[in-house]
């Protein structure tokens, strides 16, 4: 769910010409600053083999990151620090602290409450990195935004699974002829294998955040939303209200997409948690890497396609078939847990498509839904509330996982889809 910023009260200059570097650099951007968010869990193997870490342990550190991107998101909303500051500087200090945040990861020597505390840290400065992206983003590109938001989300999951794809590199180098000079390397750096992806992960964002503040000027309608905001944020107690959550109550076409959307959020972080663990049942090392970086990495072919087939079908069409197809591949679990290898990954990328496709367009329709005046703290209550159901799922699940086997556990995150799905009706009779 994006924190798309509500512009359109906005006077807009007579002509403006987007440049035309302006997507591909937020994309990028993107794509490098948020490999943030599952750095730590694309190296847990490793960390749980080197200090004896319990197999919950993702869990933990993955919730650690959520709930620090709620605190964040609802900090940055109160203070209004996207509409006081330039985004693109917030989205470089961001990326750069966060960026060394993620690096500290290096010194914890076994300390999992310390690791906890700089996962929660990385959570809070996403928000200003994933939110405040979109908030650029729609500032630029008022006309076809839908499809910019599509391939921006995108970049969102490709950099959630880049670090388990830097994973299956170095694992690959080690199993080549580059063994010795990659050994050589690592040595002379004094750092683990799994050191060198957390670090690459910071450099990569660190690069990410530099990007925009160089290559992404406030556009001309951020500027003039600025000045025509100045006054009211000199005086305003914050830019979120509260009473905006009445409103999911009181249409039911906003309720509608709202619990379309919780009902992806049960599943989608879940099965970014879960992922590695399925494709290790079949492939270790180097393989089982590769394969999660593609299974999670295929939610951008859900993202940018969906938003394609959204111009053609509607929203809320594209949106329900990929709900019910994420929920499908859930309940049948039980039985491609045992089928041949292609069918197996087939499965899986079917789940990695659909399970993050229909993100962006539960975006637009909550945007669209809900009152003008009330979007920007519609879409941060519901994206707060989205997020705390992705920890509840999360730690639910991988506290049941030394208890139940996975063919018992995944048919149940399917039933968050189906009540969404169930809640989604009104929009489709429409």
């Amino acid at each position: 769910m994006t924190q798309q910023a509500n512009q359109d009260s906005i006077p807009q200059p007579a002509s403006t010409v987007v440049p035309a570097r302006i997507l591909p650099v937020i994309v990028l951007s993107q794509f490098a600053a948020t490999s943030l968010w599952f750095a730590v869990n694309a190296v847990m193997p490793d960390l749980q083999h080197a200090w004896a870490w319990p197999a919950e342990a993702v869990g933990r550190l993955t919730s650690a990151v959520q709930l620090g991107f709620v605190a964040g998101t609802l900090v940055f909303a109160l203070l209004m620090v996207a509409d006081r500051f330039s985004p693109s500087r917030v989205f470089m200090v961001c990326a750069l602290v966060g960026a060394l945040v993620n690096a500290a990861t290096l010194w914890v020597d076994g300390n999992l409450s310390l690791l906890l505390v700089l996962r929660f840290a990385v959570g809070f400065l996403l928000a200003g990195i994933y939110p405040v992206g979109m908030k650029i983003a729609a500032s630029w590109y008022r006309e076809g935004l839908g499809g910019a938001m599509g391939v921006l989300i995108g970049a969102l999951i490709l950099g959630t699974a880049l670090p388990h794809g830097l994973r299956a590199l170095a694992a690959a180098t080690q199993g080549t002829g580059g063994e010795g000079a990659w050994a050589n390397l690592l040595a002379a750096c004094g750092l683990a294998p799994w050191q060198a992806v957390v670090l690459g992960v910071s450099l990569l964002a660190a690069l990410g955040g530099l990007l925009t503040a160089w290559l992404v000027p406030d556009s001309p309608w951020q500027q003039r939303s600025a000045q025509a905001k100045g006054a009211a944020v000199a005086h305003s107690a914050g830019g979120l209200r509260l009473a905006s959550l009445a409103l999911i109550w009181q249409d039911r076409r906003l309720r509608a997409s709202v619990f379309g959307y919780f009902g992806h959020m049960w599943e989608i972080y879940t099965c970014f948690v879960l992922v590695p663990l399925i494709v290790g049942l079949r492939f270790a090392g180097a393989a089982q890497s590769a394969w999660s970086f593609a299974i999670i990495g295929a939610g951008f072919i859900g993202c940018a396609g969906g938003g394609w087939l959204a111009r053609q079908r509607g929203s809320a069409r594209v949106a329900q078939v990929q709900l019910a197809v994420s929920a499908a591949c859930c309940l049948v679990a039980p039985l491609m847990l045992h089928a041949p290898d292609v069918v197996f990954l087939g499965w899986l990328l079917l789940w990695g498509v659909t399970v993050s496709g229909d993100s962006p367009q539960f975006s637009a329709l909550t945007a669209r839904n809900a009152p003008q005046a009330a979007v920007g703290s519609v879409l941060t209550l519901v994206n707060c509330i989205g997020f705390v159901i992705s920890v509840l799922s999360i730690e639910l699940f991988t506290s049941a996982l030394p208890h139940l086997a996975l063919g018992l556990l995944l048919p149940l995150l399917g039933v968050g889809p189906l009540i969404g799905l169930w809640m989604f009706r009104p929009l489709l009779r429409a």
